[in-house]
């Protein structure tokens, strides 16, 4: 046992390091995250999922380089995460749309300026309709990881990927807030 440990001592330091890093790093990120949803006003739930996709990319990163802190042949390595990754680039390509609206809802997360609550209007040619112009208008009932819940005038429940939110223009209509607030009358 003494002979194991002190064969790979250095190896066993590097990996504490590593383990204390990705802690450190987790606690960071995490309280980033939960600050943002804070200021922003944000749903938990989108938060607690912007949180998760943190532990994800971190534990990935760990195992990473656990493998390289433990000595693993590069060359091995090399045909092994070649063919992993030709399996997952094949995976990734066909669900080109799932990944896209996965970092859609990222970037909504951190950047969108509407909230749950707030009236738009979406540019897109295939919702504007013409001869109805109310038909336009939805409000967002919820924020998920790949799509929003838009709520319709009559009552109906759109669900619009949040990759076409950034693509097409959006127009923010009113706030959850604004609806609380009274116009103020204009004196004849």
């Amino acid at each position: 046992m003494e002979e194991f440990i002190a064969d790979h001592k250095s190896s066993m330091l590097f990996s504490l390091i590593l383990f204390i890093l990705i802690i450190t790093l987790k606690i960071i990120f995490t309280s980033i995250a939960r600050k943002v949803g804070k200021l922003s006003d944000f749903n938990p739930v989108r938060t607690n999922l912007i949180i998760k996709y943190i532990n994800i990319v971190l534990t990935t990163l760990a195992i990473i380089t656990l493998t390289f802190i433990s000595g693993v042949n590069y060359k091995d390595l090399g045909v092994l995460l070649s063919s992993v990754f030709a399996v997952i680039g094949v995976a990734l390509f066909a669900q080109w749309s799932i990944l896209s609206n996965i970092t859609a809802g990222v970037i909504i997360f951190f950047s969108f300026p509407f909230k749950i609550g707030n009236t738009i209007r979406i540019m897109d040619k295939e919702i504007l309709d013409p001869d109805n112009p109310e038909r336009e208008v939805f409000v967002i009932e919820d924020i998920k990881a790949f799509h929003l819940h838009l709520r319709s005038p009559k009552g109906e429940i759109i669900t619009y990927p949040n990759s076409l939110v950034l693509q097409k223009g959006v127009v923010l209509i009113s706030t959850y807030k604004d609806e609380e607030i009274e116009e103020p009358k204009e004196n004849s």
